[in-house]
């Protein structure tokens, strides 16, 4: 089963970084955490983890009004919320992969019309923000 919406652009990782923040931002999504996987494991791990792993930040993205109607209809979706967004540098200096969970996901564990509708919604503008990230 695929679980992510996946996209890969020629944009350096940093760039990559702000242009998926906008992206988010566009489609209404505001970025609740922020996880910068090298820096964790080289503090935890060691130096060498973290050049294994390169260029990786996980984006806690969350859309208010959207969380809302999930948790209304199903108060356990918040174990799922908020939706993550990765961006982690790709073989080469000038392409980065960007994946989101994909809400669909949710549709698997709930049978709740009002769920599905919710990841639909939300399904929509993950992947406006991915081809908007995957066109600049």
């Amino acid at each position: 089963m695929a679980y992510t919406l996946t996209t890969h652009v020629q944009l350096p990782y940093a760039e990559a970084v702000e242009a998926v923040r906008s992206a988010l931002k566009d489609q209404g999504f505001g970025v609740l955490t922020e996880i910068d996987i090298r820096t964790t494991f080289a503090a935890k791990l060691g130096p060498d983890a973290a050049t294994a792993v390169g260029d990786y930040v996980i984006l806690g993205a969350c859309n208010p009004h959207l969380a809302s109607r999930a948790l209304a209809a199903e108060p356990e979706m918040g174990a799922l919320l908020p939706c993550n967004v990765v961006v982690r540098r790709g073989p080469d200096a000038d392409t980065t992969t960007v994946e989101a969970i994909d809400p669909q996901t949710m549709v698997q564990l709930s049978s709740s019309e009002r769920v599905r509708e919710v990841a639909d919604d939300a399904g929509t503008r993950l992947r406006a923000a991915l081809a908007a990230v995957g066109a600049d």
